[in-house]
């Protein structure tokens, strides 16, 4: 279920303010932040806060709308990525690479930091965050592509893309991932 969802106060069809941003329209470009801010946060945290890395969140997120907003000359609003999509392969992109640099241990006491969902332990209880555990509990590069595809709803060329890797690969890691989540889980198929 993809967590960016077009309102009446935002287009459809977000190419004019995209462009706008790209012509140098200050409002464009916050406009663009405040719509993607939260799911920007949400991936960065989902594949940081395990790894022991949540305190580079913030500066990921904002260098993640830097690079962006740098290179928004160069994105073409061809119908080949949604913004979104591309927007979000930046923020995976780079909290993979911050992994890759300074390799932190997993923990599991980081749930109360989970993607932007405060409340979802206090609703979902025990449930919640057995199932947050588990999901942090995955390797990073399982976690970035299980995130990109069922947090934000990417189909799996797009989390092909977003993580560089072969679309055989993007399949045999989220079926690694639900497997181990299944297996942590306690849910054996059937």
């Amino acid at each position: 279920m993809p967590t960016v969802h077009p309102t009446a106060a935002w287009p459809r069809d977000e190419s004019e303010t995209v462009a706008a941003a790209c012509a140098g329209d200050r409002g464009a470009a916050r406009t663009l932040v405040k719509r993607y801010e939260r799911a920007v946060f949400g991936q960065l945290r989902g594949i940081l806060v395990a790894a022991g890395r949540a305190s580079v969140v913030e500066d990921l997120a904002q260098e993640t709308f830097l690079r962006a907003f740098r290179a928004l000359p160069r994105y073409t609003h061809d119908g080949r990525a949604k913004f979104s999509t591309w927007l979000l392969t930046i923020a995976t992109r780079l909290a993979l690479n911050e992994l890759r640099r300074r390799p932190g241990s997993i923990t599991t006491d980081a749930i109360d930091a989970w993607p932007g969902e405060d409340d979802l332990a206090e609703q979902a209880g025990v449930v919640g965050k057995g199932v947050q555990a588990a999901i942090e509990s995955l390797s990073p590069p399982l976690r970035a592509a299980f995130l990109l595809r069922e947090l934000h709803g990417f189909d799996y060329a797009e989390v092909a893309e977003a993580l560089d890797v072969d679309l055989g690969t993007v399949k045999s890691r989220l079926s690694r991932a639900r497997a181990r989540l299944r297996e942590v889980l306690g849910d054996e198929p059937g």
